[in-house]
């Protein structure tokens, strides 16, 4: 039993570790490790193979060099017909042999040992054998022989000199000395790309942490800014002005979800009021003024419904059919339909044709109309002009304004001055946020500007064919 959990435990453990191998070259940081340790193994193999390659080149011309004068002062004697001992207190590895291998010569080094050589060189008057390594001699040489037609001996010979071949440049010794190396670089370079890419990734992973934290109820959280200037500072810089941005917008969900719950907490308990009121009144009770008032409440319910459903739609940019729209032809048409409750007087320029739905430009109209007949005291007017590229269309009235340090706050869903909700209990605070939600998606704006009496609200809208792409979606 305990062999079998030991078993398991082992397994777990050999199964992690693939898992782990396997997802560290899945990240920036195997993939830079990776592709160092191979072109590194690549430049390094190539590098090291033709630096020992040229050194051991280097070694052997030297020996060759010394291995030749040897053999100058063998044949200069031989040629003489003297002995081709090369004098006292040298320590020159020689030997002479005929062609048929029989050995004429040798040094002390090498007397009563085997041929250096075992191949027949009489064709050729130079050899170079730059890799033996003869059992006799218990190490690797490098031999150079030179072949002599005469003089001592009577007949051709060739004479070999031995010279010590470096141990770290010959054969197999060589090769794995060098793989050995070549290890031991990629090795380094590899744990120094490892370490150096982590350190680099480090604010990143710092980051990914923190993110990790943030829920909804937490999006005021920010990351923490390294300074160390470039890309990761630029991308916490940018993760914060995003969380900032989610932040701000899920702010406004809440604050549009609590006001319209307040909005329409109202009339529904208005209206719920007088139903019950209306079960503990007497048979003979007029129900008609009740039933009048619960008309009005289910009105102003369908008023803040019918605006919640289109700033729904503006802010998912549901897509409307689009036409050229005369602006100046679109305030005529609205003006005449209106109840003539204050005046309304127009001053329209030709050219002013934008690409819009008609339906959502008419409702912001309507929208701008019905604010100023609310407010103004005696007169609207309306204006309509075309410009450097730009459709401009004012609706002014005469009444006491807006401040301007509300005049933003008048575009927030469901803002009302108190004016406002003096004049008009039963508005939903959705007209004129819809109205520059409309604006905003056929690439315009809506502001309230100065006047010197009243407000004037401006819209403007490019030309037809000068429209920019439409603004990104924004929530509520």
């Amino acid at each position: 039993m305990r062999d079998e959990m030991r078993d398991d435990r082992r397994e777990h453990r050999e199964a992690r570790l693939r898992h782990l191998r396997a997802r560290a070259l899945h990240t920036p940081r195997g993939r830079a490790t990776l592709i160092s340790v191979l072109v590194s193994v690549g430049i390094g193999a190539v590098s090291m193979a033709l630096g020992l390659l040229l050194a051991r080149e280097v070694t052997f011309q030297l020996s060759l060099d010394e291995a030749s004068r040897t053999l100058d002062r063998i044949a200069a004697n031989v040629h003489a017909g003297q002995d081709p001992t090369l004098g006292e207190g040298r320590d020159d590895r020689v030997q002479i042999v005929d062609r048929s291998g029989r050995i004429l010569y040798a040094s002390p080094e090498l007397r009563g040992k085997p041929s250096l050589i075992n191949r027949d060189v009489a064709a050729d008057d130079v050899l170079v054998d730059d890799d033996a390594c003869p059992p006799s001699l218990g190490e690797c040489v490098w031999v150079t022989g030179v072949r002599i037609s005469d003089g001592t001996f009577g007949r051709p010979v060739v004479a070999l000199v031995a010279s010590h071949a470096p141990t770290l440049l010959t054969g197999l010794l060589l090769a794995v000395e060098m793989a050995a190396v070549l290890v031991l670089v990629v090795t380094a370079i590899g744990w120094w790309t490892w370490r150096a890419v982590g350190l680099s990734f480090a604010p990143v992973e710092a980051m990914r942490r923190q993110i990790a934290r943030i829920n909804a109820a937490g999006l005021g959280a920010r990351v923490t800014v390294p300074d160390t200037g470039g890309e990761i500072q630029r991308l916490a810089e940018t993760v914060n002005e995003t969380l900032g941005r989610l932040d701000e917008s899920a702010s406004r969900e809440r604050r549009f979800i609590s006001d319209a719950s307040h909005d329409l907490r109202n009339p529904i308990a208005g209206l719920h009021t007088r139903l019950e009121g209306a079960l503990d009144e007497d048979d003979d009770f007029d129900w008609r003024a009740m039933v009048r008032a619960a008309v009005s409440d289910t009105e102003r319910l369908n008023d803040i419904v019918d605006d919640l459903l289109e700033l729904s739609r503006l802010d998912g940019r549901s897509p409307a059919p689009e036409e050229d729209i005369d602006l100046a032809a679109m305030v005529r048409r609205e003006v005449d339909r209106r109840p003539a409750r204050i005046p309304i007087t127009t001053r329209l320029d030709d050219g002013a044709v934008v690409v819009a739905n008609g339906l959502r430009l008419a409702r912001v109209l309507g929208n701008l109309l019905a604010n100023a007949e609310r407010h103004a005291l005696s007169a609207i007017e309306v204006t309509v002009r075309a410009e450097d590229g730009t459709a401009t269309m004012e609706v002014l009235d005469d009444g006491s304004g807006v401040a301007p340090e509300n005049r933003e706050r008048v575009f927030e869903r469901f803002a009302r001055l108190p004016e406002s909700r003096r004049r008009d209990p039963a508005g939903t605070g959705l007209g004129l946020p819809i109205a520059r939600e409309i604006a905003e998606t056929y690439g315009g704006s809506l502001a309230i500007e100065d006047s010197p009496r009243g407000a004037r609200f401006v819209l403007r809208l490019p030309l037809a064919a000068r429209r920019p792409a439409p603004a990104p979606a924004q929530s509520p």
